[in-house]
């Protein structure tokens, strides 16, 4: 750990009257929990090593690269003594399980259907950080926001935060709040007064999210195996699914939300009140039709400002292909995918063609 001693000249009242502050301004830029921690990853690094070291991180070579800044948290922002945590909440429609069920539409994400997370969230955090800077004008501190970029150990340092436990689908889960929010961090080099108000596991004898995973993702409890997980196939992978886990991904065409929706934590979720995270394009109730017709161009257009687009137009059709081959049979579908049977790109002429090859199937059943 860094060295305590560089900011030892602030004195501890004012750090504790600076902690309240920035719990304050925390509350006040949008975020239902703020907490400060002397971070401590040697648990978290030992479990991640683990899990990489049995291969479960797929093609994310990124997971394995930087060395140990991932856990020793000086190595990645100069003297680092705290860690500040916070936790937004984004829930901002309730028709999860209307989509999910009418295998005509497509299954976004809940987290990807308004504004990308990344840029709110960071903009509030630079706010924060240039808060305290204010606060010690006489001091240059070694301050980073982040919001799920650079090696960070955001879950583990959420959970020794209080902002909730790690549960057996490996989300943050909160008593209050169950788990649809995002995280963020500040690394500072203040020696703030820390919070201890861990909450314990409550996932007891629940299995719920293991059960209900659509590709049996979980090894085991606590474990991911993200080469099976439907939000790394549409979101992370570049390659084509395999085929043998397509007819498992239903309608889910951007991540999946199952072990979240199923979870019983979740009936105490509230619903955001940032606007910037409500649904665009009614992307919480589209046709997937509709977004296979996208073009290109139509793609870039609705997409501006999204999580979604980081993906491409490619990847979209691919797993939109898929989408259509689980839906019910039909002859506007197969025309749709007839369309693109000639796509530029590989790897959406085999995903189409596997859906055509479904489509087929279904109508012959239906004469």
């Amino acid at each position: 750990m860094s060295d305590n001693s560089l900011h030892s000249d602030v004195d501890s009242q004012a750090l504790d009257a600076l902690a309240k502050k920035i719990k304050a301004w925390g509350e006040s830029l949008g975020f239902q929990q703020v907490a400060i921690i002397e971070p401590d990853l040697s648990q978290a690094s030992e479990r991640l090593n683990k899990w990489l070291a049995d291969g479960f991180q797929g093609s994310m070579d990124w997971m394995a690269e930087h060395g140990d800044k991932r856990y020793r948290v000086d190595k990645l922002v100069d003297h680092t003594v705290r860690v500040i945590s916070v936790r937004m909440d984004y829930l901002a429609d309730d028709k999860m399980i209307a989509v999910l069920k009418n295998d005509n539409k497509a299954y976004i994400s809940r987290y990807a259907l308004g504004r990308d997370y990344h840029k709110l969230i960071r903009k509030r955090l630079a706010q924060l950080v240039a808060n305290i800077q204010n606060e010690l004008p006489q001091f240059e501190l070694s301050q980073r926001p982040f919001v799920d970029s650079a090696p960070v150990m955001e879950k583990p340092l959420a959970e020794q935060a209080g902002l909730g436990w790690i549960g057996k689908n490996t989300l943050l889960l909160n008593n209050e709040a169950g788990s649809w929010f995002f995280l963020g961090e500040i690394y500072t080099s203040l020696p703030l007064p820390t919070d201890s108000s861990e909450q314990t596991d409550r996932c007891g004898n629940c299995r719920a999210c293991l059960k209900v995973c659509p590709t049996d993702a979980f090894p085991e409890p606590y474990v991911l195996d993200a080469r099976k997980c439907i939000s790394y196939l549409t979101i992370e992978s570049k390659e084509a699914i395999p085929e043998a886990l397509r007819p498992m991904m239903g309608n889910r065409v951007f991540g999946c939300d199952d072990c979240q929706i199923i979870c019983p934590w979740n009936r105490f979720a509230s619903q955001t009140q940032e606007h910037d995270f409500s649904p665009r394009h009614k992307l919480d109730d589209p046709d997937l039709v509709t977004l296979f017709n996208w073009t290109q161009e139509e793609f870039l257009n609705h997409t501006q400002g999204s999580p979604i687009r980081r993906i491409g137009h490619e990847r979209w059709l691919r797993n939109l292909a898929v989408g259509l081959g689980n839906a019910s049979g039909s002859k506007e579908i197969v025309r749709c995918l007839e369309n693109r049977a000639d796509d530029p790109s590989e790897v959406v002429r085999e995903h189409v063609q596997w859906a055509l090859s479904q489509q087929r199937k279904k109508i012959a059943q239906l004469r």
